[in-house]
């Protein structure tokens, strides 16, 4: 395992505050994320939920999802948990006590917190990720 992913706590993602420098997402022209989420991807080896996130952002189901609740372009809540068999579950939810709007199993993952949050809001031409401290 990378030692700069086994590193990665909970307490290094509260430290980002907001307001820093905005991330371009390499292949989705519309998702741009903080320097808190950089630094989640960067140090918890996971690109790949970033580009998870910016898929079912960009889906026909999200764009249905917003049609029948439009709060949820204003923001909305994404959840990565990881179980002990290194397995993980990712779900999208207009808020936490409201049934999950997306699920995405996923099969295996390294990546080292069991549970983190990404915040999305739409910043009027774009997706805008950002850890819930950053808000």
């Amino acid at each position: 395992m990378n030692h700069s992913k086994s590193k990665l706590t909970q307490s290094d993602l509260g430290q980002f505050r907001g307001g820093g420098t905005v991330y371009k997402h390499g292949t989705f022209a519309h998702i741009v994320y903080t320097e808190g989420v950089q630094y989640l991807a960067a140090h918890g080896g996971a690109y790949w939920l970033l580009d998870a996130i910016a898929i079912h952002l960009l889906s026909p189901t999200m764009k249905a999802v917003i049609e029948a609740d439009p709060r949820i372009r204003s923001l909305h809540f994404w959840t990565l948990t990881v179980a002990e068999d290194e397995s993980a579950l990712l779900i999208a939810q207009a808020d936490s006590p409201e049934k999950p709007f997306i699920t995405q199993e996923i099969d295996y993952t390294d990546f080292p917190l069991k549970e983190v949050r990404i915040w999305v809001a739409w910043q009027g031409e774009q997706w805008l990720l950002f850890l819930p401290s950053e808000y």
